[in-house]
């Protein structure tokens, strides 16, 4: 450690001695910072001022230069850095010299006597490269400046204490597979935090420790490249290359780093995919579904993402589209998939020609290739029980329906598609022949009908029949069947709609008062033809005639001149009508025409009651609901005015008083001038005084009506003495088929 010591200081004094004689010009002046320059002050002329006195400059009689320090020093003492002096000084201790500046009083230090200068700690030139002071010379006793301040610098000289160190650690970088030599792989750089201007402290120098033969890098610049060709990723895929750099130009002494570089080498297509075996063979029920997969295949290529995508075709086969092949391209695997259904008893085995290539194709490899492969792949079908196959796929069959029960309208054929060929039945899905109208032969597949036929009840019957092997009733098949119901003219044509005619008591003769029509539910293929006549029993008799229009109409006409309602207010005249098909259908329609007063016009004004009765008539059964209606609604009131009776707590009338002064308040709004009529109160008080005959002008007049006595019941809600609505309710009633709308009477108590 001594030893050590005596060198640094060794070193910086011969360092020192260099710096005076290189800069001092003198060997004599050693280290002083003190150059003369001019023996004394001198002055020199600069002309006058402002009142005419010369001007005169003083130059000093010391200059201060610069001073050199080296970093890191060691020693035990303070390190010596130079010596000021002034020509002032005559060694009198009058002199004293004041340090100021960047370190000064800290880092540095000066004896105010004789002027020298100390570092008072180890400087890092890495951390501070030069120091600027300023220095003076002043009478140690008035303390006035002997000379000028002058500034100096301190500069630290660099010694070789950093290493270089890599910007990365570790460096991660790729290169193709099979590159060229001088393939440039990355680079790598290293600094060096020593002072590169001064001597060869940070002039680093790259060498490779870990990676040879494989790569190599560039002393200067640190680009890495390859320096092996034909490396393959197959083989070896990555690589850990150690890169040192070293400074003082890589001479012994230099400092030294080191940085890891990972490589991996890229993939390219420089493999072709090849079969696993020349022979693929599968085996496949005949029942598989078109569309599902038979087999999978797989080539093996040892590139990887992109570079391993294949697609597979067939290139031969026996059974030419049977067959498919796609490429499952997240597996690269080959599906074969079923094109077209299987028939064991058809054929038994299919034999392809498969071929598999590259999707991208490298051009600078095709020397390599070729990038193809072939296999052949042998498919065979398994025999399956398969459920009986009908002759078609559906059936039409056409029968009359007028035909007889039993009669045989067509049939069915299914047989069983395996070698063992068993014997098939028959039978109906009562499920789409609900009535069970149809019936089937179990043997033969024979159609029959059950029941009677009616083309207009349903046109079409749409069942299905199931054949069923002998041998495995599991095994059955459906088929559908289309019966279409053919036409028999068999209804006669009637009324085209309820005809509702009247007749003017002053018509005309021969005047047309009706236009008729016919419908019949049976389609001829030539279309209707109707004939409309007078039935021969009423013709010598009749009122009126029936004129056919050769049009499938027919109009009603007049043989009299006038007809009175009061002989005879309806007149009922039947209509004979018949079709033109094979066998002819004719029926006798009755048509009503009632006699109105018209006005000239021929407009209808009024008709007899009789008529309307006539035209209006109920039925027994209507006539039974409505006396039920009745019945019913009668009982309600009567369990509802008991109810009442029993809620109530106190006689309704509690004082002798008259109840007519009880004026009983709603709050519904009359009808003003024109409702008079509507709520009299004199109809309570006297019912015997209605006007029967006094039409109400807030209803619609019943005018073609007899007038009906209609009962009402009342309904009074009473709470203590307190004054309610009295609502009369007024109960429909049901007269020639038309109900009346209820009605309400407000008025006084005047009974309960």
């Amino acid at each position: 450690m001594k030893q050590n010591e005596s060198c640094n200081k060794l070193l910086v004094c011969v360092l020192m001695v260099l710096w005076a004689m290189t800069h001092l010009g003198s060997p004599g002046l050693g280290l002083r910072a003190l150059r003369r320059t001019t023996g004394g002050r001198r002055a020199g002329r600069m002309g006058q001022d402002a009142n005419g006195v010369p001007l005169r400059r003083s130059k000093r009689g010391w200059m201060w230069n610069q001073f050199f320090l080296l970093e890191e020093y060691t020693g035990t003492d303070m390190q010596y850095v130079g010596k000021l002096h002034s020509d002032s000084d005559r060694g009198d201790g009058s002199v004293k010299y004041v340090l100021t500046g960047e370190g000064a009083g800290s880092l540095f230090k000066i004896d105010e006597k004789s002027g020298d200068i100390h570092a008072t700690k180890r400087l890092d030139r890495e951390e501070k490269a030069y120091y600027i002071l300023h220095a003076k010379a002043v009478n140690r006793f008035t303390n006035e400046a002997l000379e000028g301040e002058s500034e100096f610098i301190i500069k630290i000289h660099d010694i070789n204490d950093n290493e270089p160190r890599f910007t990365k650690d570790p460096y991660m970088a790729r290169v193709p597979e099979m590159s060229d030599i001088g393939t440039s792989v990355i680079q790598v750089t290293a600094t060096d935090a020593d002072d590169a201007t001064y001597g060869n402290s940070a002039k680093v120098v790259y060498s490779i420790l870990e990676g040879q033969p494989y790569f190599s890098v560039d002393p200067e610049t640190g680009l890495i490249k390859t320096a092996l060709p034909g490396m393959d990723r197959e083989v070896k895929e990555n690589y850990q290359v150690v890169i040192q750099a070293k400074d003082m130009a890589g001479q012994m002494g230099g400092l030294s780093g080191t940085t890891t570089v990972s490589i991996t080498l890229s993939d390219v297509n420089d493999n072709p995919p090849r079969f696993t075996k020349t022979l693929y063979e599968f085996r496949v029920p005949e029942s598989n579904e078109v569309g599902s997969s038979v087999g999978v295949i797989r080539a093996m290529d040892a590139d990887i993402g992109q570079n391993a995508e294949m697609d597979y075709r067939i290139i031969g086969s026996d059974g030419p589209g049977m067959f498919d092949i796609t490429t499952n391209r997240s597996t690269q695997d080959g599906i074969i998939v079923l094109r077209k259904p299987l028939d064991f008893e058809r054929k038994r085995q299919y034999s392809l020609r498969v071929q598999v290539e590259n999707s991208h194709i490298n051009p600078r490899f095709y020397s390599m290739g070729p990038f193809r492969d072939e296999a052949t792949i042998k498919i065979v079908v398994e025999d399956v029980d398969e459920p009986p196959e009908f002759e078609r796929a559906s059936y039409v069959m056409e029968v009359k329906e007028d035909a007889a029960k039993n009669t045989v309208i067509g049939s069915v054929s299914a047989s069983d598609p395996d070698d063992k060929n068993s014997l098939v039945r028959y039978s109906i899905d009562r499920r789409t022949d609900m009535d069970r109208v149809f019936n089937i032969h179990a043997g033969n597949g024979s159609v029959f009908i059950l029941r009677e036929l009616d083309r207009e009840e349903n046109a079409w019957h749409n069942i299905s029949v199931i054949a069923t092997e002998f041998n495995n009733p599991r095994q059955i098949s459906r088929v559908p069947v289309y019966i279409r119901v053919l036409d028999v003219n068999d209804n006669a044509p009637t009324f085209a709609t309820n005809y509702e005619t009247f007749v003017c008591e002053n018509a005309k003769a021969n005047q047309r008062i009706q236009t008729i029509s016919a419908t019949d539910p049976d389609e001829p293929l030539a279309g209707h033809r109707f004939f409309f006549g007078l039935a021969q029993d009423a013709a010598g008799k009749a009122n009126f005639s029936v004129r056919d229009n050769k049009d499938n109409t027919a109009g009603i006409l007049t043989r009299r001149n006038s007809y009175s309602s009061l002989q005879k207010s309806v007149y009922h005249v039947p209509v004979v009508i018949s079709d033109g098909e094979f066998p002819m259908q004719s029926s006798t329609n009755t048509l009503t025409i009632r006699v109105c007063t018209c006005d000239r016009e021929g407009n209808m004004k009024l008709c007899n009651a009789e008529a309307l009765t006539a035209r209006a008539g109920l039925s027994t059964g209507a006539l039974v609901a409505i006396l039920l209606c009745v019945i019913i609604l009668l009982m309600i009131v009567v369990l509802f005015a008991a109810l009442r009776r029993q809620r109530k707590k106190e006689p309704l009338i509690i004082s002798k008083e008259d109840v007519r002064d009880n004026v009983v308040s709603y709050n519904d709004e009359g009808g003003g001038e024109e409702d008079t009529q509507a709520f009299d109160i004199g109809t309570l008080r006297n019912p015997e005084a209605i006007e029967e005959s006094k039409q109400r002008r807030d209803i619609v007049p019943e005018t073609f009506y007899p007038p009906v006595r209609r009962p009402s019941v009342l309904v009074a809600f009473l709470r203590g003495h307190s004054k309610k609505r009295l609502c009369v309710e007024t109960f429909f009633v049901c007269v020639y088929g038309v109900y009346t709308r209820p009605k309400y009477i407000y008025t006084d108590i005047f009974l309960f």
